[in-house]
């Protein structure tokens, strides 16, 4: 039985709509939140085997904004993209393909394995007035203190896709070693909040067309990191980091933050991987005033 969700009823408030388009060959499936007369529209991009789902507790506290929420492709509803490489620099041609297709000119949301997609199609020629980045991976993966971690999960994941179909399958969906990341990475204290972050990662976090879009995108994920495309990004951009992020140190992320043009870092404390889940109240307020500052700051 679902977990019910702390977020459920501001949820039900929000109008949503399940939509399709076709990018790149293949279909991608994705949602709308939000009034479609509200003056800023964003486009939300999740993060690394999870999906849409995964940001609507951060949208919940936005009521105001309209907000396009896609499926990566090869994740949830969406397919894989036919005879393609599911690599860094096809992820970020699909989401400028995808934002020209659906809201030109849209606010551009990464969070995590997004924040890279994000900041790449960004760097890359995709038009934005601002660019928000959630849990940003601001570093690395192999570098810093979790580097072992990291190793052990690239040893997870060639084992995944180098043992027989089934049985690698069977490996990378594996239950407990779902619930075992899931663990490592919630840092709440409040049991609800902790069984509903599982139940979350329990439906949705195998939700991947087959391992060979799961071997692409983990590498992608652990083979770049936002700081390559950081300089050459000049719109407004706010960083939301956990003072505890496991991935990423805050550390880190504040030295993220001086190496764009024009940057802002909200951090929060007590918090790690999970802002979305954990304070996406506190990410929906940093979002909301970031919003209403005039573009032009700064310049």
């Amino acid at each position: 039985m679902p977990v019910p969700s702390p977020y459920a009823e501001r949820l039900s408030r929000l109008p949503v709509g399940r939509r399709e388009i076709e990018i790149r060959g293949s279909t991608t499936a994705y949602w709308v939140y939000g009034p479609p007369e509200a003056s800023t529209t964003i486009i939300a991009v999740h993060g690394f085997r999870g999906e849409h789902h995964g940001l609507e507790p951060v949208l919940a506290f936005l009521p105001e904004v309209r907000v396009i929420a896609p499926d990566l492709p090869g994740f949830g509803e969406s397919e894989p993209l036919p005879e393609r490489t599911h690599d860094l620099d096809e992820y970020a041609g699909w989401l400028r393909d995808f934002a020209a297709a659906t809201a030109p000119g849209a606010v551009i949301l990464g969070h995590s394995f997004g924040s890279i997609v994000a900041s790449a199609a960004v760097a890359g020629g995709l038009s934005t007035p601002r660019l928000i980045l959630i849990n940003p991976i601001g570093a690395p993966a192999l570098e810093g203190p979790k580097g072992v971690m990291t190793r052990l999960a690239v040893l997870y994941y060639s084992l995944g896709a180098r043992l027989p179909e089934k049985l690698g399958t069977a490996l990378l969906r594996n239950r407990l070693i779902v619930r075992v990341m899931s663990i490592t990475m919630a840092k709440t204290k409040d049991p609800a909040l902790r069984r509903f972050i599982h139940d979350q990662h329990d439906t949705y976090f195998s939700d991947f067309a087959d391992r060979d879009v799961l071997r692409d995108a983990f590498i992608a994920s652990v083979s770049h990191d936002v700081r390559e495309f950081a300089a050459t990004i000049e719109v407004p951009t706010l960083l939301i980091a956990a003072q505890q992020d496991d991935i990423t140190p805050i550390e880190a992320e504040r030295e993220l933050a001086t190496m764009f043009a024009e940057a802002e870092l909200t951090e929060i404390a007590e918090v790690g991987h999970l802002i979305h889940y954990e304070t996406p109240a506190e990410a929906a307020g940093a979002i909301r005033r970031f919003l209403t500052v005039p573009v032009e700051r700064g310049r």
